[in-house]
């Protein structure tokens, strides 16, 4: 293999960073970018890694932020790249995590080898899988760029602009035990509870721009026994904020209409985990994001998504931040691969951003 951008991949997903355990991987990053690049590097208070590369062939002051993410979904430790003559590939028994270390290589190929640039921002956030907390916890005051690229889509053609208000339900039903063969009726089952409320809130696709999901159900301790707790996770999205509330008010309103039914108590938790927000189709940075994949031989696209990124919450804390892709499929499953060539042209969109924003 001499392929510069597959190689630096390779390197990268070698060393352990499931979400939490990011700090040996974000040093070497830190290392890397001052030593390649004459970065200036700065921690915050979380652990993020903003690295400040100065302009080249350029005398624009204000700086473009390129962003990725450091942590990888579990199984992520001992990777074993399998490089073929086409693509890469985990050895099978892990990830391979290039969502998003594909990402990180790409950002560094192009800034190393663009022949002009403006000033440069690379944000590398930590626990971004777990729940964008990097992003949300970032210290604004260490990032001077107004727009970005967050390099964590799949195809390099997409510029995807916005996502959606995301809610998180965590339910505790509590009814009454008892023994289940000889005094059911003096018991409530939990259990039944959250099956009456599951069956009669609207769950799944709900229309075009909003979803909803029961993802865990934990009840019960013995098979002879009328189950008197249950807990259970859920969710619901929606690219429009007041659909989402209304959603997730139906999903509340079905746990308690089932617990009062039956005499049986509910505890509800909602946290907005994020809000809608999108950067306009017609916006400068979108503007930018065409020209640049188009001037590498791709036809761009345009779409929301009601998935959860680093640039949604970037974008709702005032940082105009679209995402891009970097190349790969199958993430989060041992499948999970890239073709070289799709390293190679988003390697080749963000150093034509690059060109142009200088």
């Amino acid at each position: 293999m001499n392929d510069t951008v597959a190689e630096r991949l390779c390197e990268m997903v070698r060393i352990d960073s499931e979400s939490g355990d990011e700090a040996k991987f974000i040093a070497y990053l830190e290392d890397l970018f001052k030593r390649e690049l004459n970065a200036d590097c700065e921690l915050d208070g979380y652990g993020n890694l903003i690295a400040r590369v100065p302009a080249k062939g350029s005398s624009r002051d204000k700086p473009i932020l390129l962003a990725a993410h450091a942590d990888t979904v579990r199984p992520g430790r001992g990777i074993e790249p399998i490089v073929g003559e086409k693509d890469i590939r985990s050895a099978g028994e892990t990830i391979l995590g290039a969502d998003d270390k594909a990402g990180i290589a790409e950002i560094f190929e192009a800034v190393r080898t663009a022949d002009r640039r403006p000033p440069v921002e690379i944000l590398i956030t930590r626990e971004e899988e777990i729940g964008l907390h990097g992003a949300k916890n970032l210290d604004m005051s260490l990032v001077t760029a107004t727009r970005g690229f967050v390099i964590d889509g799949e195809s390099p053609s997409e510029i995807i602009i916005g996502g959606p208000t995301h809610i998180s339900l965590d339910i505790n039903i509590t009814g009454r035990s008892a023994h289940a063969g000889m005094e059911p009726e003096k018991g409530i089952s939990a259990i039944r509870v959250a099956a009456s409320a599951i069956s009669r809130m609207p769950e799944g696709r709900i229309d075009s721009e909003t979803t909803a999901n029961v993802g865990t159900i934990h009840g019960g301790m013995i098979r002879n026994g009328v189950p008197e707790r249950v807990v259970i996770q859920a969710e619901c999205r929606s690219l429009d904020d007041t659909k989402a509330m209304r959603q997730a008010e139906k999903m509340r309103h079905a746990f308690e209409q089932a617990a009062e039914e039956t005499g049986a108590k509910v505890k509800i938790e909602t946290e907005i985990e994020y809000r809608a927000s999108r950067v306009p189709e017609d916006g400068p940075i979108v503007q930018l994001a065409r020209e640049a994949i188009a001037a590498v031989g791709l036809t761009p696209s345009v779409r929301l998504i009601t998935g959860g990124t680093d640039a949604l919450v970037l974008t709702g804390r005032g940082l105009d931040t679209v995402v891009l892709g970097y190349g790969g499929s199958a993430a989060h499953t041992s499948d999970e691969q890239i073709p070289i060539e799709a390293m190679q042209k988003a390697t080749a969109v963000i150093r034509k951003i690059l060109h142009l924003a200088a």
